[in-house]
């Protein structure tokens, strides 16, 4: 979709709002201007359409990532990408969550409009920093100076308390991290201490997860505290104030409230907290709504643009992507001149002006891009089947620059309008992908023509050898297309990708006849199913169709009824199929 650092809040529609509850009534919703009770609606529940891609912190793709987006649930394909249509949200809120094994939990936050809204999400890796012990107190500590201070009491997320190694994993956001848009989770929308609605702008944020020694998750013990000591950012030394309010991001509702405050003790910030996911040194400020809009020199609205927002004495921008009308909303500071920069994909500015101060919600003149260094294009043509038949249900990604753009298919036609960079001779690549037929096109490289690309058709034939594919009640279709392992020793068989609980699909089974089985012979562990086994009430049969020697296919379906672990009074439906080559 990056001083004191002032996010632009990334929407795709003209109004901004932020804030999630469990129900219809949710917070903040009529009052963008970062002030006012958190106490008004959101709208009513919508159903919209979202494609997106999770990517590491180098950008390269998350593969087998879980997606959430109200009560729809996805999971990301070989490119990072997942298409969820029909997700049920609010009017003007959707919460976008991207969990993987391996890595700290990712969120984004949107204003949802018709049509498909396009979502980025970058996840840091879960990397320990330090083993402590339970029942010592312990300092944990990154070479920035930043440090946590625990008394050593701590507790599993059942209350119990725990006794043993504690694996600590940190990270310190500095606010001039050209990553922090992409990085950090929700948007920085709060809820101060007396339930009203705050933007805030941060000097940094300190990320931290426990886990015990079977990898289950801790906290803090209920009545206990940490000192959590963050470095202020160098940029910030001179007008750090001497008392800051500190925030945690709530990951249920998908906002930051407000709990204490941190001290300033030389070229830190020292706190105290009872619990920990992201907290947040943040200044609250009062702001407006601003709504820009490009467009080229033909008057042609430039999507998928960067548009950077520097704050007077700052020198990094906050980064937002234009929508398909060319439109980047969020909340700016009010009554405060600010720059607004245009960043090309290569990561040129191709244009810097001014606005403001302003002191209500306004929609800046258009503003037109005519930058030899950056010239508009569209790239256009068509996706289909080895039958020549369009897809219906698929993508195409691009390649430019250092930016990647994903465009699902409208009955088989896709097209982006991007910026060229890189001199006349400028290259891009796309790759397609069907998922109905389980066909890709493998990755094109293309030159750009202007004003229009128009590639033709992409033909989706590349066969996906083997899949695991697999659908709980009506939720979407999960599909395992990379990473796939399937092995028989004497303990039994073994299908799985990326299996390792949460992170993908395991099945196991104790025999390699082909028959029909029940749970006494085979179980499941994997994404949006928890765990199928003897001891789950269920009546899922298994069967066992082919089983090929090495090199071979091993083809197994299965389907029944079973409990939700997490809730006896739930029971689930599931359908799958698994078409594998046995490794060994």
């Amino acid at each position: 979709m990056n001083k004191i650092k002032l996010f632009l809040v990334i929407v795709t529609s003209m109004i901004l709002m932020i804030g999630c509850e469990s129900d219809s009534t949710y917070e903040g919703g009529n009052n963008p201007g970062g002030g006012g009770t958190m106490s008004s609606s959101f709208g009513s529940q919508v159903s919209r359409n979202f494609i997106g891609q999770v990517v590491d912190v180098n950008g390269n793709p998350v593969s087998n990532a879980n997606i959430k987006i109200g009560n729809t649930t996805g999971i990301t394909d070989s490119n990072g990408v997942f298409i969820i249509k029909n997700a049920s949200v609010y009017e003007r809120f959707a919460y976008i969550t991207a969990k993987k094994a391996g890595y700290v939990d990712g969120s984004r936050t949107m204003v949802p409009t018709n049509g498909d809204n396009n979502v980025k999400i970058m996840l840091l890796p879960l990397q320990p920093t330090q083993v402590i012990n339970a029942g010592v107190s312990s300092e944990v500590a990154l070479s920035s100076g930043t440090k946590v201070v625990f008394d050593g009491a701590f507790q599993d997320e059942n209350g119990a308390a725990y006794n043993g190694s504690v694996s600590v994993s940190m990270y310190h956001l500095l606010p001039s991290d050209n990553k922090l848009s992409d990085l950090m989770p929700g948007t920085l929308f709060a809820q101060d201490e007396n339930g009203n609605a705050k933007a805030l702008e941060t000097l940094g944020m300190l990320s931290v997860e426990l886990r015990g020694a079977s990898g289950q998750k801790l906290q803090i013990a209920s009545g206990h505290t940490a000192q959590i000591v963050m470095k202020i950012d160098n940029s910030q030394l001179s007008t750090a104030p001497n008392t800051i309010p500190l925030w945690h991001f709530d990951n249920d509702k998908g906002y930051w409230i407000q709990e204490g405050s941190a001290t300033r003790q030389g070229n830190n910030y020292v706190g105290t907290v009872s619990h920990f996911s992201w907290w947040n040194c943040d200044a609250p400020f009062p702001v407006v709504s601003m709504c820009v809009n490009l467009e080229d020199a033909n008057g042609n609205p430039l999507a998928n643009t960067k548009v950077g927002i520097i704050r007077s004495g700052n020198t990094y921008p906050s980064i937002g992507t234009t929508n398909a009308d060319g439109q980047v909303c969020g909340l700016v500071p009010a009554n405060e001149t600010l720059t607004i920069v245009v960043i090309d994909n290569c990561g040129n500015t191709i244009y810097s002006g001014s606005a403001g101060p302003l002191s209500s919600n306004t929609t800046l003149p258009t503003i037109t891009i005519n930058n030899p260094l950056a010239v508009p294009t569209t790239v256009e043509g068509n996706l289909v089947t080895c039958n020549n038949a369009a897809v219906t249900n698929g993508y195409v990604i691009m390649n430019i620059g250092y930016t990647t753009q994903v465009a699902p298919v409208s009955n088989g036609s896709f097209s982006f309008n991007t910026l060229v960079c890189g001199g006349p001779n400028a290259t891009f690549t796309l790759e397609g992908a069907d998922y109905d037929n389980l066909q890709v096109t493998g990755e094109i490289t293309y030159t750009f023509t202007n004003p229009t690309t128009n590639v033709g058709n992409l033909v989706a034939c590349n066969t996906v050898t083997e899949f695991i594919s697999y659908q709980i009640d009506n939720d979407p279709i999960t599909y395992y297309i990379t990473g796939i392992n399937a092995n028989y020793t004497p303990n039994g068989l073994s299908i799985s990708s990326s299996a390792t609980g949460t992170g993908g699909i395991y099945i196991w089974g104790n025999t390699n006849i082909p028959g029909i089985y029940t749970t006494t012979n085979f179980s499941i562990e994997g994404s949006g199913v928890g765990y199928i086994s003897l001891q789950t009430p269920n009546t899922v049969s298994f069967n066992l169709s082919s089983f090929g020697s090495v090199g071979q296919y091993i083809d197994l379906t299965f389907n029944g009824t079973y409990t939700d672990n997490n809730n006896p009074a739930v029971t689930h439906t599931i359908t799958g199929v698994a078409h594998v080559i046995r490794d060994n």
